[in-house]
């Protein structure tokens, strides 16, 4: 038996309808707030590195990324104060093309040693950089707070996101800075006027399982290396803040196969050497600071569970607490097992991907 004819003017106003409907609801959705889903995330990324080999990882997450047209790497800002950790800063954003990146340093005093990885920007072959570069040393590059104000105030209003996967001391020392010659605003009008959102690597939101599966209060490291900045941050702090706590990192680790595998497209690179002089493989390196980096990125693309607002306090031992409050600021991501099997394929994807800037040459490495 035939089915009946259908009508063929049923599909013609079906699409109609959906155009109309979609045409009314852009009228009132706000244009800038369009152009914003659209428009790369102005990025400021504050970084330890040298101390753990995951700043290296999410750096370049950071850059693939905007390969992709999804965010614009305003500035790197470096809380670790040794000259190498500019200067390998300085190699990696070479390495994907991006070389004139501004880099700002502390001068803290804070993790002194060079690390195990930052070395690798000195590293010659054929009397040639391996990774070259032309930061040669932090004692080259400018304050970290000038290049956070001159980023900022060079930024659209309400529109930067600062990524923040070391100690908060450039943070709060930006939140103390007077007005100057860069911008008549003091640091926390500046931070108001121009930061969208804070994404950080900081603290601990539930207690870890340690040696036989005994749970603990863990004072994560972040915080601990500067607990008064941290202090400031959670308290002073205008804008919204996520943070990626401890345990989050700890659930998701990056698959050491894919250092292995990978990046095997040209014969050094700065990610897996820098991660096999860290602690090479078969280790998995928890992904902390990368957490940070696609939660502010990507925000929408479920990815993580976040908690209900409320406010992160910092005490003076360095441990973190959680106080939910509807007026309050601050977040915490969570994940679920699913959720966990996503970001463990996409980070590792991201973090391998080749600079666009360079053609690949697969199976020399």
């Amino acid at each position: 038996m035939l089915a009946p004819a259908r009508s063929s003017t049923t599909p013609t106003l079906t699409i109609l309808t959906a155009f109309a409907v979609l045409a009314i609801a852009l009228r009132s959705f706000p244009v800038s707030a369009v152009a914003n889903e659209l428009a790369p995330v102005p990025l400021i990324f504050d970084t330890d590195i040298g101390n753990d080999v995951d700043d290296v990882l999410a750096l370049g997450v950071i850059h693939a990324l905007q390969s992709r047209g999804e965010c614009e790497l305003m500035a790197v800002t470096i809380t670790k104060d040794h000259p190498l950790a500019a200067a390998f800063t300085d190699a990696v954003n070479t390495f994907y093309g991006r070389g004139d990146v501004p880099i700002g340093v502390c001068r803290s005093g804070m993790t002194p040693e060079a690390g195990r990885f930052n070395p690798l920007a000195q590293i010659e072959d054929n009397d040639q950089l391996r990774f070259p570069h032309d930061l040669m040393s932090g004692e080259q590059a400018p304050d970290a707070v000038t290049v956070l104000r001159q980023s900022l105030a060079e930024a659209t209003d309400h529109s930067v996101v600062i990524v923040q996967v070391g100690f908060s001391t450039n943070m709060a020392s930006l939140l103390q800075s007077p007005a100057d010659d860069v911008s008549p605003l003091t640091g926390v009008e500046l931070v108001k006027q121009k930061v969208r959102l804070l994404s950080m690597m900081a603290g601990a939101f539930q207690q870890i399982a340690g040696k036989g599966g005994k749970r603990y209060d863990h004072k994560e490291y972040n915080i601990i290396k500067d607990i008064p900045s941290a202090q400031r941050i959670a308290s002073e702090w205008p804008t919204p803040i996520v943070w990626s706590g401890f345990e989050i990192g700890i659930a998701i680790p990056y698959p050491h196969q894919s250092i292995e595998q990978d990046y095997r497209y040209i014969l050094h690179h700065p990610l897996p050497e820098a991660y096999i002089a860290y602690n090479p493989p078969p280790h998995n390196r928890p992904t902390w600071d990368l957490t940070s980096v696609l939660a502010a990125i990507r925000p929408r693309r479920d990815y993580f569970g976040l908690s209900k607002p409320g406010r992160v306090t910092v005490a003076d031992d360095g441990l973190t607490s959680f106080t939910p409050d509807h007026d309050g600021k601050h977040q915490y991501l969570n994940v679920s097992t699913q959720q966990i099997t996503r970001v463990t394929e996409v980070l590792a994807a991201l973090a391998s991907e080749p600079p666009h800037s360079i053609q690949p040459s697969y199976g020399k490495r």
